[in-house]
Order: structure tokens, then C-alpha cells, then sequence
């Protein structure tokens, strides 16, 4: 399950509706081994295109060094899809090279709907993952989890008990 703050979920989705009709890409690291993504970096789509994205290889390279030098990893690799739903593509399977990450996907094809999916994706085999949004401007014991696509959309609100 990916857990991630409203408000990394809402700079990655206001960056994929500014970036459209081409698709956004960026990552969003945080500390090595912890699974907790805490700082969204968008960066560029070098191949512009509505249906592909690529990272710039220099920035990646000073995002991927940024990182380490900070002790942090890819714990988010995103993108959006402009005109279909939120899931990996082919040659989304076959670029996706860490592991280790989340693979989390916006659609930006209906501009009233926020269509967001995460994955693993290893060795070419793509697994669906719950998001887990915590919402921590209003209540950080407060979540929603969101699974949308082909499995049954479910919305969970948890509260704890204080």
C-alpha cells in the first residue's frame, strides 16, 4: 500500500493538469529504506509528448545525485496519462527500473475527475496497489484510502479513537 500526504497527491495532480495535453512526470523521495514519500520534485518530460513521457537524462541525473547526497530514494516514480485510464503501459512495464518504487499514475483525461492508481512493478509484472491519502492539514489520524480501475472503488475513512 502506498501512503502518501494530500498534499504531495494534490501538487502531483495540479502538475499533470498544468503539463496537459503532454504527459507530467516526477518523482517523490524520501528517506532511504522507510517507504515515506516526502518531497515531490516534478521535472520535465523531455520527449513532450501526449503519450510518452522521458526524463531529461541530465536532470535526472542531478535529481537521482540530490537524492543520495540527502540519504533519500525514488519512493514515488509518477506520470500522468492524457487520454486514458491510469494504468501502465507497455512501455511504461518495460521503462520501469527501480523496484523498489510506487509507481503512481494520474489521469488527466476527464478534468473533473481525479483518477489516481499506484503500482509495483517488477521484472515486468505490475501489481495494483491501494493509495492510502493522509490527509494531515485536517486530522493526521484521519485517511482516506482510494482504489480506482478495474478492482471494485472503494473509500475508507479511518479515525482513530483519542
Amino acid at each position: 500500500m502506498l501512503s502518501i500526504d494530500r498534499s504531495i497527491i494534490d501538487a502531483i495532480v495540479a502538475h499533470a493538469r498544468r503539463d496537459h495535453p503532454d504527459e507530467a512526470c516526477g518523482v517523490v523521495a524520501g528517506p532511504v529504506g522507510a517507504d515515506t514519500p516526502t518531497r515531490h520534485i516534478p521535472m520535465e518530460n523531455a520527449a513532450r509528448s501526449m503519450t510518452f513521457y522521458e526524463f531529461d537524462s541530465m536532470e535526472q541525473l542531478r535529481v537521482w545525485r540530490e537524492m543520495d547526497d540527502r540519504d533519500e530514494e525514488p519512493v514515488v516514480i509518477y506520470h500522468s496519462h492524457t487520454a486514458t485510464e491510469a494504468y501502465p503501459s507497455r512501455t511504461d512495464i518495460s521503462f520501469a527500473g527501480e523496484p523498489g518504487a510506487h509507481y503512481l499514475l494520474v489521469s488527466t483525461r476527464e478534468s473533473d475527475t481525479e483518477e489516481i492508481r499506484s503500482f509495483r512493478i517488477v521484472d515486468g509484472v505490475v501489481t495494483e496497489e491501494p493509495v492510502r491519502i493522509v490527509d494531515a492539514a485536517v486530522d493526521p489520524h484521519a485517511v482516506q484510502s482510494y482504489m480506482f480501475g478495474q478492482s471494485p472503488a472503494t473509500v475508507d475513512y479511518e479515525c482513530s479513537g483519542r
